[in-house]
C-alpha cells in the first residue's frame, strides 16, 4: 500500500469511486448509458462494488465490473442478489441495516434511505464508509430525514456525498440541512443535471451550504477527482 492519500472520483449522476493505491470501491455503478460519464464499465478497476438500491441508474453496470475484476458486491440481501442475478459467479456480501463490517480498507456501515428500492421486498440504503481513515457518508437516493442526525453521532463523518437534484431525491435546500445533520466537514453533490427533471445550479448549492453552515462544497465535474 502506498502512502498516497485516498481519492474520490465523480463519474457523473450518482456514481462515485474511492481509490487508494491498488484498492478501489465503486459506488452505484452507472457508466455505459450515463450521459455524464467519461469512462465505460470496461475501463473501471475496482475491488468492491457498493449498491444502494436496484434502480437502473445505480446498478446498471454491476455485473460487467464484477465479472471483469472479481469484485465483491456489497448491498442488502435482496438488492445484492437481484443486481447480481446476471453475473455468472458473483462474490456477494449481504449486510442488513445497522450492520457495520470491517474490510481491508476500513469498514462499511449500512444506513437507511427514503426512496424506492427497485427490488421487490427490498429497502433502499446508504453507506458510511471508512476508507483508510477517511469517513464518507454516501446517502444514495434519499429525501431528508431527521435520523441523519444519528449518523453524525455514530460516526465522525469527514465527507457527505449527497443528491441535490430534487424530483427523485432531496433538492439543494434539504441537502444543505442533511450536510449539517450528519456534521460533515465537506460535501460532494451528486445526482443532478443528468436529465432535465433534476437540473440544478450547483454553484448556488455551494454558496448556500458554505454561507449557512460553513461547510465546504466540492462540486466535481464528471471524471474529476479530489484527494481526501
Amino acid at each position: 500500500m502506498t502512502d498516497a492519500k485516498p481519492i474520490i472520483t465523480f463519474h457523473g449522476h450518482g456514481c462515485t469511486q474511492l481509490t487508494k493505491g491498488d484498492v478501489s470501491i465503486i459506488i452505484d455503478p452507472f457508466l455505459n448509458d450515463n450521459p455524464q460519464a467519461k469512462v465505460t464499465a470496461a475501463e473501471v478497476k475496482a475491488d468492491y462494488i457498493l449498491v444502494t438500491h436496484g434502480h437502473f441508474d445505480h446498478c446498471a453496470d454491476v455485473c460487467e465490473i464484477a465479472n471483469n475484476n472479481r469484485a465483491m458486491i456489497i448491498a442488502t440481501y435482496e438488492t445484492a442478489n437481484q443486481v447480481a442475478c446476471d453475473c455468472p459467479d458473483p462474490v456477494i456480501d449481504t449486510l442488513g441495516f445497522g450492520a457495520k463490517k470491517a474490510y481491508d480498507f476500513g469498514f462499511v456501515r449500512v444506513t437507511p434511505a427514503w426512496h424506492g428500492s427497485g427490488v421487490a421486498g427490498a429497502l433502499p440504503s446508504g453507506f458510511v464508509v471508512n476508507f483508510f481513515g477517511s469517513v464518507i457518508y454516501f446517502a444514495g437516493d434519499t429525501g431528508l430525514f431527521s435520523d441523519m442526525k444519528l449518523l453524525g453521532e455514530l460516526e465522525d463523518i469527514d465527507y457527505a456525498v449527497l443528491p441535490i437534484g430534487g424530483y427523485f431525491t432531496m433538492g439543494p435546500e434539504d441537502a444543505a440541512l442533511a450536510a449539517n445533520f450528519v456534521r460533515a466537514k465537506g460535501v460532494f453533490p451528486v445526482h443532478y443535471n443528468t436529465w432535465p427533471p433534476i437540473e440544478q445550479d450547483v454553484n448556488a448549492f455551494k454558496q448556500l451550504v458554505e454561507a449557512q453552515f460553513n461547510i465546504p462544497v466540492y462540486a466535481l465535474a464528471p471524471g474529476e477527482s479530489k484527494e481526501l
